[in-house]
């Protein structure tokens, strides 16, 4: 029998906040992605923007549009995205987590912040998909990002549709340094990001999740990791054996590599 559709997870870059006033090549990629794939019943949205102890998951019925950001023009904080969430989701979210060994609580008064509604808003510019904003343990590092992915993938069966944003570099000081400077985007940002690709493109999560210790120049792409850890939630979404395809490669404002990725789950035969 012809297969169905496999379910696929997304890596996508928010970028700076004015992505949303002028997303560009990286938009567009974003775009064009979301178009392709099937419509999905709800959208998970792990965002670098949100990090908290232990998941908490976002079961507001409407969600507020946060402007999280300072200094920027003021046409950015006239934008707004009007997604509804879907509470019986959050909670089984909740419910699907704790079967895996990781604690959860919902958060009926969380929003979205821009790493979530700034790509959103490129992908589904209508607001017409439920949204379920969930939180990142940074703490936990690339591990438990990849093991909280793990944890979600039964939902990607079910038509929900994880995602994760951030950032395949992200170095705010060095932003400073080079838009100061010659404003040529530093060696590392896309000697970093293919690094990434090439590993997985070997299949190597050894690799991926120890970054930090064999990938060349990782801490100066990542001072901190909470851009990055939304790739392996991504990842671990798709379970085993996913297909990576990397569907935009691209450096904004200098140091950010606005790489975007799509999980394509391991695809069975039904009977």
């Amino acid at each position: 029998m012809p297969f169905a559709p496999a379910p696929v997870s997304l890596f996508v870059p928010h970028g700076a906040p004015t992505f949303a006033l002028r997303p560009g090549a990286a938009g567009a990629a974003l775009a064009a992605m979301a178009d392709a794939l099937p419509r999905p019943r709800a959208l998970v949205v792990v965002s670098a923007h949100w990090d908290s102890a232990q998941a908490a998951v976002g079961s507001a019925d409407r969600h507020a549009t946060l402007h999280d950001f300072h200094g920027f023009p003021r046409e950015l904080y006239a934008l707004n995205y009007p997604a509804t969430g879907c509470p019986e989701l959050a909670a089984h979210i909740v419910r699907t987590l704790h079967d895996a060994g990781l604690p959860a609580a919902l958060d009926a008064g969380r929003g979205l912040d821009h790493g979530a509604w700034v790509p959103l808003r490129l992908m589904h510019p209508d607001a017409d998909v439920p949204v379920i904003p969930l939180s990142l343990q940074s703490r936990q590092g690339p591990r438990g990002a990849w093991r909280l992915g793990r944890a979600l993938a039964p939902l990607t069966a079910q038509g929900v549709r994880v995602i994760g944003s951030g950032n395949m570099t992200h170095n705010l000081r060095d932003w400073q340094i080079v838009a100061q400077g010659d404003g040529q985007p530093p060696a590392y940002v896309r000697g970093f990001a293919d690094w990434m690709a090439a590993r997985l493109a070997d299949g190597d999560l050894d690799a991926l999740l120890d970054y930090r210790q064999r990938a060349p120049d990782a801490a100066r792409a990542h001072p901190t990791e909470e851009h990055l850890l939304p790739f392996f939630v991504a990842l671990g979404a798709a379970g085993d054996a996913a297909r990576a395809e990397r569907f935009h490669a691209g450096i904004d404002d200098y140091v950010l590599a606005m790489d975007a990725w799509a999980f394509h789950a391991r695809q069975e035969e039904k009977t």
